[in-house]
This record gives structure tokens, sequence and C-alpha cells, in this order.
């Protein structure tokens, strides 16, 4: 079976937050958008369906081939030109017949298609987790539209700075964690002494009020750790992609807050 390697939001974090003391001015249309068409694309992929169906090998086939179709694959993003290849019906216990591929595919746009693919109830639970308690605040900032384009800009550039680190490397990307990872990035230089609730692992799960610089540095300094030393390997997490994407949300939010206009006061849409 094709490797596959999931950008997972949460992934190496030792707090989860859960909720952030950080009202708004305007309704999260878009974050709600995006949300909603994570989870519809889930729902109507085999990941969502295997909970029901077992881990059978003919299941974990149809997966795999639905990732590829639709997941980034660097030696793809790279070369510009599909694989030839890709996975067919069962061969047996844990293997696939490789196929002649029969759908069509544009290696750029599946930078765009692999952010609305999880891999399981985990990964997509994860990541929109972390999208709705930073998200309606960095949407509220940029406006709508901007916001819109800036999270899909950065899951794309998120996308293609792993595959130039792997150019031929023929693993799947999916997940939504490269745009996650951007908003993180840009709420931490707009919103750094916001109150962040997170859950601690200690004994149990401890409650815990923390700033967002903290919740964010703590977050992003493990995904830089384990970027530089494991990388990322069959069934492993892209942690390239949430440091590309977070340092690009630095960017851009740096320049929002330097050179855009100055929020107005909010009202109270918080979560």
């Amino acid at each position: 079976m094709a490797d596959i390697a999931r950008s997972i939001g949460h992934s190496g974090s030792v707090v989860i937050p859960i909720h952030d003391r950080n009202p708004t001015r305007t309704t999260p249309y878009v974050t709600l958008g995006l949300i909603a068409a994570n989870a519809v694309v889930f729902l109507l992929s085999p990941a969502a369906r295997g909970i029901f169906r077992g881990n059978s090998t003919s299941a974990r086939c149809r997966e795999q081939r639905f990732f590829q179709h639709w997941g980034a694959i660097p030696t793809e993003l790279t070369h510009n030109d599909t694989i030839a290849y890709t996975v067919g019906k069962a061969a047996g216990p844990g293997l696939c017949v490789r196929v002649p591929v029969s759908y069509d595919k544009v290696p750029a746009l599946s930078a765009l298609t692999s952010m609305f693919v999880h891999g399981g109830w985990l990964h997509i639970l994860g990541n929109m987790l972390f999208l709705w308690v930073f998200g309606n605040n960095v949407e509220d900032r940029f406006g709508h539209i901007r916001y819109l384009i800036f999270y899909l800009a950065a899951g794309m550039a998120a996308a293609y700075g792993f595959a130039l680190t792997r150019p031929d490397s023929a693993t799947t990307l999916i997940g939504a964690s490269g745009a996650i990872a951007g908003v993180l990035g840009a709420y931490l230089v707009l919103y750094p002494k916001a109150r962040i609730t997170s859950l601690v692992p200690f004994l149990l799960f401890l409650p815990l009020r923390l700033p967002a610089w903290l919740v964010l540095l703590v977050w992003f300094g493990l995904q830089a750790v384990y970027a530089e030393g494991a990388g990322t390997g069959s069934g492993g997490v892209a942690y390239l992609v949430h440091v590309v994407g977070f340092v690009l949300g630095l960017a851009i939010g740096w320049s929002v807050r330097r050179f855009g206009h100055p929020p107005k006061p909010r009202r109270s849409f918080a979560t």
C-alpha cells in the first residue's frame, strides 16, 4: 500500500486548546464553511466508512486509491506530472494490486484538494478543533474574502514546501494542517496575549487558561523539532507542512498588523 503523510493539527502538542477568550465583531462564515466542507468531504470518503466496515485489506485499498487521487504527491507537484499507477483491488492480506491510473488529475490542483481529505476521525476532529478555536478571530481581522484566500494559499504553499524537500517522493500528503498552521501563525502575531483554555495532560487532562503566545510557541517548537529529527514515514505526520504554514502565517499576520487597518471594537461572538 502507498505511504500516507497526514498533516495533523494536534500532533506533537503538549496542550490541546479547546476555547479562547477573544470576542469577535463578525460571524465567522468562512471558518464555519471550511469546517462544513471538510466534514462533508470526509463523510463521503472511504475513510469515514472504514469504521463501520472494519480494517479489511479491500477497505484499505479503496482508501489508498481515494487518497492518491485527491491527495498531494510530492513527485507530482515538483514534476507537474501524474504518477502512472494507482492502487487497485486487494491482492492478499495487506496487499493491493497496482493498476494504471484511470482518472484525470491536475497536480497543482491536488495541493488544494488535499486540504479537504482526512485519514480518519481523530485526524479530522483534531484539525477542525484547532480551526474553530483560532480561525474565527483571524477571519474577523482579515475579513472574509482575504481570510479565505490566505487559508487556501497557506495550505497550498505548505504542500509545495513539503514537496520541494522530497521532490521524488510518492508519499501522499493529506490534511488541512498546512492551512491551519498558517492560521495559528497569524493568530500568534495578532493576538499574542489572548487567553486560551487548554487541556494539559497531567495525570488527567487539566484545563488551564494560558496565553496564546505560550500555547502556540510550544506547539511550533515541537513541530520544528520533529520536522528536523523525525521526518515522515509510513502513516507518519508531515511536520514540515506545519512549519511552512506557520511561518507563512507569521509573515502575513505581521503584515496585516503592521499595515492593515486597526481592529474595530468587538462584539461578543467568542469560541
